[in-house]
């Protein structure tokens, strides 16, 4: 499987939705039965499709969803998702309707704010539910003390408001030394303490936490860039649980090949030129795809071969030295296996000098998404045929 109908250039992303589910129930087999495991699909789903892996994962047995944004929420709502979703992120307090209306939870962490959000729900008698964020280390969204906490209970404490969880974010999951993420955990159990009644859902274990603390899963985990089968850091990468199968490949295939001539400049800036004759191939992808200037040497894989990158990548297009004369249309891979060979998403974030969050959050939207359950294309998504 390589292309679909329903659109029209040489450059594709393939994600294999039993990958989803495989590191969903394998995650689930490290919890106890009446554990939830919450899928986070922010971001559109870390660049992979936000409603397609949302269905997936709850398919395998995710029990809830998380985002980042109303907006996110709201959009997965209008594709037919269901589930319970929390909103990880601030929302503002004048949209705490629309979310009662549309069953979203919504993170909570100012006294005003519930203040207000309660002022408008008596109105429409409506109610809304909320976590509670307990910022424990991470240094961003989140109270900090048992004063704040205690103020919240207070104001939650009525009919339009349903506390159904509190939860914090580890800053050093990923890491080796736990020193930190110990300090975080005795913090959040501090103020798990003192409150009279606990509520449904607590939960603190990211993908790190998750795959390798299991004293930290509470009644619930996030499952985020693991969800998609990429390790958090390279260094715990033989701590996880299990070993994660990725879901996301990146293709294009050769639209021009021809052969230049010993001293021949190769795109903008003449960086590169021909040491000796040399087939040069033109792939149709470039950094306003995600694929970045900072990739020039990096190697691809055409049947099985690794060749390089050679000049700058453009806006929509780059070249690459081959070996040999290729066919026109011969299939390259940029990010997946090829033969006995893969690239790895970390391989490109070690090239770009960055994590492989950034590199799959990076690939643009206008390259075509292709899903497929075992090895059948089950859907398409393009900038074309579905909005973003």
């Amino acid at each position: 499987m390589t292309t679909a109908d329903n659109f029209y250039r040489e450059t594709w992303i393939e994600i294999d939705l039993n990958a989803i589910a495989y590191n969903v129930k394998n995650t689930k087999k490290q919890l106890k039965q009446e554990q939830d495991l919450i899928a986070v699909v922010k971001a559109d789903g870390y660049g992979h499709g936000a409603m397609q892996v949302a269905q997936a994962a709850l398919t395998a047995g995710a029990n809830y969803l998380a985002v980042a944004s109303l907006d996110e929420a709201l959009q997965l709502r209008a594709q037919g998702i269901t589930a319970p979703i929390l909103v990880l992120g601030a929302t503002p307090v004048k949209y705490v309707e629309i979310a009662s209306k549309q069953n979203i939870t919504l993170t909570v962490f100012d006294r005003n704010w519930l203040q207000e959000a309660k002022r408008i729900l008596r109105q429409t008698q409506q109610f809304v539910k909320i976590h509670i964020k307990a910022d424990t280390g991470m240094g961003r969204l989140g109270i900090s003390t048992v004063t704040e906490l205690n103020e919240l209970l207070s104001e939650a404490d009525c009919d339009c408001i349903v506390l159904e969880g509190i939860f914090t974010h580890f800053a050093t999951a990923d890491e080796l030394d736990e020193t930190h993420l110990r300090l975080q955990v005795a913090r959040f159990e501090e103020l798990l303490g003192t409150m009279p009644t606990m509520p449904k859902m607590v939960h603190s274990s990211n993908s790190a936490g998750t795959l390798r603390f299991a004293d930290m899963h509470y009644t619930a985990v996030r499952l985020g860039i693991s969800l998609y089968g990429l390790t958090p850091s390279a260094a715990i990468t033989d701590q996880l649980a299990f070993v994660l199968k990725p879901a996301l490949s990146l293709h294009t295939k050769l639209v021009q090949v021809k052969q230049v001539a010993v001293g021949t400049a190769i795109s903008y800036g003449a960086t590169y030129q021909a040491a000796k004759t040399e087939w040069i191939g033109t792939l149709p992808i470039g950094y306003a795809d995600g694929w970045l200037r900072k990739l020039s040497g990096q190697t691809v894989l055409i049947e099985g071969e690794r060749v390089p990158i050679v000049g700058r990548v453009c806006m929509d297009q780059c070249m690459i030295r081959l070996p040999r004369e290729f066919p026109v249309g011969t299939k390259v891979t940029l990010i997946g296996e090829g033969g006995n060979d893969a690239i790895r998403v970390e391989e490109i974030a070690d090239r770009l000098e960055t994590i492989n969050y950034e590199v799959v959050c990076g690939l643009s939207k206008r390259v075509p998404r292709i899903y497929l359950q075992d090895n059948q294309v089950v859907a398409v998504k393009n900038a074309l045929s579905e909005p973003f």
